[in-house]
């Protein structure tokens, strides 16, 4: 029942949001708001993108050491493919931001609380698929490419790419793949997840929500995804320390993007109060993310 409930509505009341029609000066503004929302809360922000370069240098110590080079860039333009599950505590962080209440780093978690969260998962797992299927389909790239044979150096590797017919073959053929796997990626959740965090929708509405919102402003929206790829790989060209500042801004950024294309609902449920967290200092860091404040206490 429960995952039948995470697909259908959350709540059986709920409309079925409406969708606006934007333009690139709305996500001129979206970027500025993320910026705005990053420059007050870096910190947060910063700390929840750790994970990406770390798990980057993971990933490219394996593909040195373990001979997998044809999957390391397959799998680092893949984490595009999970970005927007992986933002989701961003969001939640600007939802609150732009509603005046604390933001501190421990409500990024809250999305554990949400009365969505198992539609959150569902479109979660369902992006994590679509992340390994992008890796089987490169590496079945590779094989028609160049058989199965191994590369033995980095530079071995790197000119048989780029020098030879099978290697521009595979360049071609893995970017035009590639590229369909986030044009779907980008229909079913540009708007899905923050859809989550902000209504009483289930996944299936969310996900329709956002291929609505797609097909409404297609040239826009294309845009949108020509940005989020391009910082995306100019975030990962420093060893992607680069993403502990892409990442966050466009989460935020999403966040206000999604404000922009879903009209807000006009007859909102009522909230249940939550227990009030205290303001946290950054000298108490990590302490204070385990030990409740005196507000807290009461």
């Amino acid at each position: 029942m429960a995952n039948a409930h995470a697909i259908a509505n959350a709540g059986e009341s709920a409309a079925a949001p409406r969708v606006r029609t934007i333009t690139g000066a709305d996500i001129k503004h979206s970027l500025k708001q993320g910026w705005d929302d990053f420059s007050a809360m870096p910190s947060h922000a910063v700390f929840l993108c750790l994970i990406y370069p770390i798990t980057g240098l993971i990933l490219a110590r394996l593909a040195f050491g373990y001979q997998i080079l044809p999957l390391l860039y397959p799998t680092i333009s893949g984490f595009a493919l999970i970005g927007p599950v992986a933002a989701i505590g961003l969001y939640e962080l600007s939802r609150r931001r732009e509603r005046g209440e604390d933001a501190a780093l421990t409500h990024a978690f809250d999305v554990f609380q949400s009365p969505s969260r198992w539609a959150v998962a569902m479109l979660g797992l369902m992006l994590v698929m679509i992340f390994f299927a992008w890796l089987v389909a490169a590496q079945a790239i590779y094989w028609l490419t160049f058989g199965d044979a191994r590369p033995e150096s980095i530079e071995g590797f790197l000119r048989e790419v780029f020098t030879t017919p099978a290697g521009w073959t595979l360049i071609i053929a893995g970017n035009v793949v590639g590229f369909l796997f986030a044009v779907a990626v980008l229909t079913v959740s540009v708007v899905a997840f923050p859809l989550l965090l902000d209504r009483p929708v289930g996944a299936a509405d969310a996900v329709l929500t956002s291929a609505r919102a797609v097909l409404a402003n297609p040239a826009t929206m294309a845009l949108w995804g020509l940005i989020v790829a391009v910082a995306l790989l100019l975030g990962s060209l420093p060893i992607f320390l680069g993403l502990t500042v892409a990442v966050p801004v466009l989460g935020h950024a999403t966040w206000h993007l999604y404000r922009k294309v879903v009209e807000p609902d006009t007859n909102p449920p009522q909230e249940l109060p939550r227990q009030p967290k205290g303001r946290r200092y950054a000298a108490d860091f990590p302490v204070a993310l385990f030990t409740p404040t005196t507000e807290e206490r009461r």
